[in-house]
C-alpha cells in the first residue's frame, strides 16, 4: 500500500492506496500516530483508492480515533470505496466515525 501526506492549512491528509491490512497497518498506525503525537490533532485519511480493508485497518483507525480525541483533536476519514464503506457499515463503525464524502468536505470538517 502506498500513504502519501501532505499538509492543508493545519490539517494532516493521509492519502492511501491499495490494500489496509494485516501487513500494511502497522505502517499507517505509526505514521498517523506520529501526527498525533506532534499536537498535529486534525488528520483526514482519505480512502478513495483502498480497495480492501481487514480488522487490523478497522483497529488502526479505531485506535487513531482515540488518540485524536484524547487529544480534543479531529480524526475524519473521506471518499470511502463501496468496498471500504461496506465493512465500516457491518461493523457498525460508520456511526462512530466522522465519513466525508469528498477530502474538501473532510478538511472543513476538522476545521469547524
Amino acid at each position: 500500500m502506498k500513504i502519501q501526506q501532505k499538509q492543508k492549512d493545519d490539517i494532516q491528509v493521509f492519502e492511501l492506496d491499495g490494500e489496509l491490512d494485516f501487513h500494511t497497518s502497522p505502517d499507517l498506525r505509526e505514521k498517523i500516530s506520529a501526527e498525533v503525537s506532534k499536537q498535529n490533532h486534525k488528520v483526514v485519511v482519505n480512502l478513495k483508492n483502498v480497495s480492501y480493508i481487514d480488522s487490523s485497518g478497522l483497529a488502526t483507525f479505531v485506535e487513531a480515533l482515540q488518540k485524536a480525541k484524547r487529544a480534543s483533536g479531529k480524526f475524519i476519514l473521506a471518499e470511502l470505496a463501496p468496498a471500504v464503506k461496506s465493512v465500516f457499515e457491518i461493523a457498525k463503525l460508520d456511526k462512530v466515525f466522522s465519513l466525508a464524502g469528498t477530502e474538501e468536505d473532510a478538511c472543513r470538517l476538522a476545521k469547524a
